[in-house]
């Protein structure tokens, strides 16, 4: 992928390449929670969904700002929009091949004919 950096786009990819944290996400997209919030709804420890937003958090998906004694958590919308673009892109590079082949397949059937 262009203009990317390899490291980042790494970490938006393992990030996302969990179940929980992808649920995490789609959470705190929709507004902000406390990490407190977010480990009820879980079946695993306070200390697990910690770890899972300290990933989201690390790969730049998610902000956490604090409040009192809350932690509070927002999904980063850009960052969200910089996967779907890269996702774009690879479409774009696989759609770009199929069509490749489709031509070399044509090229073949006409020389047969």
């Amino acid at each position: 992928m262009i203009g990317y950096d390899e490291d980042r786009v790494d970490a938006l990819f393992h990030a996302l390449a969990d179940r929980t944290r992808r649920d995490i996400m789609r959470r705190v997209l929709a507004g902000e929670h406390s990490v407190s919030e977010l480990a009820v709804k879980y079946e695993m420890s306070f200390a697990a969904v910690q770890k899972h937003v300290a990933v989201l958090e690390k790969s730049g998906l998610l902000t956490k700002r604090r409040s009192g004694r809350e932690q509070l958590a927002s999904g980063d919308v850009a960052a969200v929009r910089s996967v779907a673009s890269m996702l774009s892109e690879l479409e774009q590079v696989w759609r770009g091949r199929i069509a490749r082949i489709d031509e070399l397949i044509s090229s073949e059937q006409t020389k047969e004919d």
